[in-house]
């Protein structure tokens, strides 16, 4: 069957303005954001895609949070973060975060997790900068650890120098169906796309200017790292890239990757 692409759109609930050209307060910006995903619901866009930020010309700095509002006003489409910024954050709460909103969602979430193209969050919790790759590295290996845990239903234990150790641990809540989608997003390290298909992660390319022909040669990269995996690999490549709208042409076949536009 041919391939075929999932569409979506994302966006960091960038600080618009009003009529007379003021800003509009974060939290109208929020309710726009959510208004918007319903539209595209109904609209049938596959996905949308909330970022996270820490600063005054975004108001989103809980995805979660929004996701969950929109999961209660839409019916399928899939809801994910664009991205997760993971070295600041913490691998057993994203899990579960996201696991309570695939949920509620009836099974529509996603997490696209990276490294974060700004560092604000890492000063604000309290995490140095000198350690920005360990941080990452060692936080994706406990989340892929945390998804085998959820698939498998056994105890997890981990240890590693950026965090503290877990014993035979179990991450509550599981999810439905031992599965959470997720995605790591690159934005042009090598090391990275080696990375995400090392943990067998789906990869999101973050296209954000330039000439899109310049990602081919990760595409290739991350095709011949997945062979040396074995045949369980997973095979999805997702774009992220600034685009424009265009009428919707009819979808045919099976999803085998996702584009998103900003």
């Amino acid at each position: 069957m041919p391939p075929s692409l999932e569409f979506g759109l994302d966006t960091f609930g960038d600080v618009t303005h009003d009529a007379d050209g003021q800003p509009l307060a974060h939290a109208q910006v929020l309710r726009n954001v959510v208004r918007e995903a319903v539209l595209a619901d109904e609209a049938g866009v596959d996905f949308i895609g909330l970022g996270e930020h820490h600063r005054p010309d975004f108001a989103i700095s809980s995805p979660e949070m929004v996701l969950a509002a929109i999961a209660g006003q839409t019916r399928r489409i899939r809801l994910g973060s664009a991205v997760t910024v993971l070295g600041s954050d913490d691998p057993v709460r994203v899990f579960q975060r996201f696991a309570t909103l695939d949920a509620v969602s009836g099974g529509r979430a996603e997490v696209i997790l990276g490294r974060g193209s700004f560092t604000e969050s890492f000063p604000l919790f309290g995490f140095p900068l000198d350690d920005y790759e360990t941080l990452f590295e060692e936080r994706l290996d406990l989340y892929a650890r945390i998804l085998e845990q959820d698939r498998r239903g056994d105890p997890l234990s981990w240890q590693g120098r950026t965090r503290a150790a877990l014993t035979n641990q179990r991450i509550y809540p599981a999810t439905e169906r031992g599965e959470l989608r997720t995605w790591v997003g690159v934005g042009g390290s090598p090391q990275s796309v080696v990375r995400a298909a090392r943990h067998g992660f789906p990869l999101m390319l973050a296209i954000i200017g330039g000439d899109p022909r310049r990602f081919a040669p990760y595409v290739m990269l991350y095709h011949e790292s997945l062979t040396k995996q074995g045949p369980t690999a997973c095979p999805w490549i997702g774009v992220h890239s600034p685009g424009t709208s265009a009428p919707a042409m009819p979808r045919r076949g099976k999803r085998t990757g996702r584009a998103t536009a900003s």
